[in-house]
């Protein structure tokens, strides 16, 4: 995933119009331009801080990727073999730890 300065501008809670190429205008709930829009320092750190969030959760995303199926669940549930299930749920966690 690409984070940029429209993704920052974004979770900062402005609405503008434009790109990173030709600059922003930003506006208020109302549509109007306001006044006092971010500064380019301001959108950089949030850049920084998105960034940072992202590479934080890999190990979720990775973890998502390998974890047992719903289909699998459901299955485990009704055989009843919960046990094998919460193994292989386990051995992904410790696969990708948070630390």
């Amino acid at each position: 995933m690409t984070i940029g300065k429209t993704e920052a501008i974004t979770s900062l809670g402005y609405s503008f119009y434009g790109s990173e190429d030709v600059g922003f205008t930003f506006y208020d709930q109302s549509g109007n331009p306001i006044d006092n829009p971010p500064t380019d320092s301001e959108i950089d750190a949030e850049v920084i801080r998105l960034r940072n969030e992202w590479t934080a959760q890999e190990y979720g995303r990775k973890r998502k990727a390998e974890y047992p199926s719903i289909e699998e669940c459901v299955h485990a549930i009704l055989d009843d073999d919960l046990t094998a299930l919460q193994e292989k749920r386990q051995a992904v966690k410790t696969k990708y730890s948070k630390g």
